[in-house]
């Protein structure tokens, strides 16, 4: 005889033999894992996709990391010395799929965490994930990604153009486009690798819609690589960073009659903001030579076109938006009151927001010195904290 009750639900875990729960097997995801480990508390990443690394594979082909080898290795395993000083894409995956076999990481895939809230008793968090699964841990590291969202502006008129519109996070290789005339909208360091990568690959012809001029600089100067200087003086005067940028910043052409004027806002005052300086991979050259040309920001979609700020219609081939990501928290962490206007989580790395205590945070924000550097950063403080507080428990 079959007995049709439903089977009872096992008790939950004592509050000190839960897991830490990192979401997220990207870089940041991985190097929390590894630094709790080390500090003797147990780590359970979980991760949506079928693999780790799964926003870097879906990076463009050509990117390469604009930090370099040394100063991008997570804690505990070094990048190798073959995959060069700027390491391709495919070479970070790489180096992520061997650093999680290389430390035996725990890793969970195919799930989604929905939601996170408060265990009943108010000592640890209950994860909501897909399949109906009730997770309960002692803490959690949110490691989902600064890239998470793509994020296209509300144009008008957008939702009715129908020539091909991408969002740059869709973009893999330039062909597709070749003998064609793309527009790029966005001046980041994507927007700016992707128009290069445009020209290289033989776009007929390449126009970069820019709203804000940014700051651009040089990748390395006589070897010296701009993020060591940005790693140097991240602990000085705004005002004085600035003007020492200003000085370097004359090693460039000035290629105003390009479109492209200096700007008049100072480059570190614009870090401040959230804004990092391009760094040149080829850009400062395509402009100078013609190849890419500046045009004002888009403003909306009409009848086909593209309206421009200055006035002008263009009806180019393609439109790649490189318009930037959001952080896509709101569903997962909103209601706990730990987000800021933008979106953005109030508090990083070993410091958990008052309201929420056992919550981190770790991969939401851009510095100047290097996401990767401070993804292992932000590791090692989680880790010590979350051992401390065990500790005091």
């Amino acid at each position: 005889m079959t007995d049709s009750r439903p089977a009872p639900t096992p008790p939950s875990p004592a509050p000190a033999d839960r897991p830490v729960y990192v979401i997220g097997a990207g870089p940041g995801g991985l190097a929390a894992a590894y630094a709790l480990r080390e500090h003797g508390v147990r780590a359970v990443v979980l991760e949506k996709s079928d693999r780790v690394a799964a926003s870097w594979r879906g990076h463009y082909d050509r990117l390469r990391l604009h930090t370099t080898r040394r100063l991008s290795a997570l804690p505990g395993l070094r990048i190798p010395r073959r995959f060069g000083r700027w390491v391709a894409r495919d070479d970070v995956v790489r180096y992520l799929e061997k650093y999680a076999e290389h430390h035996e990481l725990e890793i969970v895939t195919g799930v989604t965490v929905h939601r996170i809230e408060r265990t009943g008793d108010g000592t640890g968090w209950l994860l909501r994930a897909s399949g109906g699964r009730e997770l309960t841990g002692a803490a959690v590291v949110v490691a989902t990604g600064y890239n998470h969202t793509p994020r296209v502006p509300d144009w008008p008129g957008r939702e009715a153009y129908e020539g091909e519109f991408l969002h740059a996070g869709a973009h893999r290789d330039a062909k597709p486009y070749a003998g064609r005339d793309v527009l790029v909208v966005g001046v980041g360091n994507t927007g700016a690798e992707i128009a290069v990568d445009l020209v290289e690959g033989g776009a007929a012809r390449v126009r970069l819609a820019v709203r804000t001029v940014p700051h651009i600089v040089r990748r390395s100067t006589l070897g010296w690589p701009a993020q060591y200087s940005a790693v140097l003086v991240r602990r000085l005067p705004v005002r004085l960073v600035d003007l020492l940028a200003r000085q370097q910043a004359r090693l460039l052409p000035d290629l105003s009659e390009r479109g492209l004027p200096r700007p008049d806002t100072g480059l570190y005052s614009r870090v401040r903001q959230g804004a990092i300086p391009v760094q040149d991979v080829g850009l400062v050259d395509a402009v100078r030579r013609g190849k890419v040309e500046v045009v004002a920001a888009v403003e909306a979609f009409e009848d086909g076109n593209v309206v421009l700020a200055d006035g002008t219609r263009i009806a180019p081939d393609a439109v790649i938006a490189a318009t930037g990501y959001t952080r896509g928290l709101e569903g997962l962490v909103g209601h706990l009151g730990v987000l800021d206007e933008r979106g953005r989580p109030v508090v990083r790395g070993g410091r958990t927001p008052a309201r929420a205590p056992g919550l981190y945070f770790t991969g939401f924000t851009n510095p100047i010195s290097g996401m990767l550097r401070e993804l292992a950063r932000d590791a090692g403080r989680i880790a010590k904290a979350v051992a401390r507080s065990r500790t005091r428990s």
